[in-house]
């Protein structure tokens, strides 16, 4: 999946994205999460990722979020 900017922390189960990508315009918040998780789903299915908190922004939603 085409992404211009990913970040994750997390303890090396549970992790925190945060995701943009221009492939997340027009889509609602679930749409976007599908995304991610169709790219993700083999790590949960092996269980090496147990838990994914996300945030799916475009570009420009990234640039007014987190400006300054």
């Amino acid at each position: 999946m085409e992404c211009e900017r990913v970040s994750v922390a997390g303890d090396g189960r549970h992790f925190e994205a945060v995701i943009v990508s221009p492939v997340f315009a027009g889509l609602s918040r679930v749409q976007r999460q599908q995304r991610v998780n169709a790219v993700l789903r083999e790590h949960f299915e092996t269980e090496a990722l147990h838990a994914l908190s996300m945030r799916c922004l475009t570009p420009e939603e990234f640039a007014v979020a987190f400006r300054g």
